[in-house]
């Protein structure tokens, strides 16, 4: 028998309260997303910073115990075959990606990796990663560790988890109910890291700090409304960081040689990117995938679609540079209007 429409509706009526109640905690407060399902691989050994940066677009030589930074690693002709944050967590490397990248990742990494001193490990099992978001992240983890420290005693890096840079990718070593611990500091919170084994521990202590578990999907929302594009959603094998706009976070222009310099460097000093990532406001939802018409030309497809509570229906979407912002788009067969802006989406 099928649902009646009655019955639908109400579905979809309460799975909007939820989206809206954690979106408010997401916005407000703390929520914890976790997110052990992404790919996380290490390297360790002298020559790991080396041979990193002759693969990705950062500097990864440059990186210094407690710092980390975000890169792309791509094909000789400079296409993303994927994104990951580098930590340097003093012992190793850890590199932490979308799942959907990992295999190319440690594909390319188990290839290159030989005349140099370095290892690689896989960790994407062994270790669990809960995400704090939101503006009393800081707050709930300093709650945590503080905790922790009143009943167990204070350590050296317990007490240096209450200051942890306000410095996206900065990491410091603590313990949470005797469990060993990673913060990082992330755009909209705080990640931490931890044994797979111990997961339940650490989530445990971080709810009872004041942290509220929310679904990916509330996440989602944030993260489209902040502009961040993901690989795998957003971004593909036939992507050039620059028109994802991820030149600035992505890319150094002053450190040797990586795999698709050429094509990445051409392109900032004397090229334009043919397309750029762009936000859409959107009149009606439409779905990821939709394509996109400037007049009768096409112009890109959607790529993230959700609906804010704050902005109403938005997307993300590669859009050719003639869409420029300000410009009416037409989504989908049915003809959404949308209008192209700038990212991040700005308050209403």
């Amino acid at each position: 028998m099928k649902p009646s429409v009655a019955i639908l509706e109400s579905v979809a009526a309460t799975d909007t309260a939820r989206l809206d109640a954690e979106y408010l905690t997401l916005t407000d407060g703390c929520g914890l997303v976790d997110r052990s399902e992404r790919g996380k691989l290490a390297l360790t050994g002298p020559g790991a910073k080396e041979f990193l940066a002759g693969q990705v677009t950062n500097d990864t030589e440059a990186l210094t115990p407690g710092s980390g930074c975000y890169a792309a690693f791509l094909t000789p002709k400079g296409k993303m075959l994927g994104d990951l944050r580098v930590l340097d967590l003093g012992e190793e490397l850890l590199l932490d990606t979308e799942r959907v990248a990992l295999q190319a990742l440690f594909d390319m990494i188990r290839r290159f990796k030989i005349g140099y001193d370095v290892q690689l490990h896989k960790r994407t099992i062994e270790c669990s990663l809960l995400s704090l978001i939101g503006p009393t992240a800081q707050a709930t983890a300093e709650h945590t560790v503080a905790g922790s420290i009143a009943s167990e005693g204070a350590g050296e890096h317990d007490l240096e988890a209450l200051t942890l840079p306000d410095t996206e990718h900065a990491n410091v070593h603590a313990e949470i109910e005797g469990v060993p611990v990673i913060f990082v500091r992330t755009d909209v919170g705080i990640d931490v890291i931890c044994d797979a084994s111990a997961q339940e521990t650490v989530r445990e202590a971080l709810l009872n700090a004041g942290a509220e578990p929310v679904s990916e999907a509330a996440a989602e929302i944030v993260r489209v409304e902040h502009g961040r594009p993901r690989y795998g959603v957003d971004l593909d094998e036939t992507v050039i960081p620059q028109e994802a706009g991820l030149n600035e976070r992505a890319v150094s222009f002053t450190k040797g040689c990586y795999v698709g310099q050429e094509t990445v460097a051409r392109l900032y000093y004397k090229g334009k990117p043919n397309r750029h990532l762009r936000g859409l406001r959107l009149s009606a939802p439409a779905e990821p995938g939709a394509e996109l018409r400037l007049g009768e030309r096409s112009v890109g497809r959607l790529t993230s679609a959700i609906h804010s509570p704050a902005h109403g229906p938005i997307g993300l979407a590669l859009v050719r540079r003639e869409a420029e912002p300000g410009a009416s788009v037409s989504v989908g067969e049915h003809g959404v209007e949308a209008e192209v802006v700038e990212l991040p989406f700005a308050a209403r």
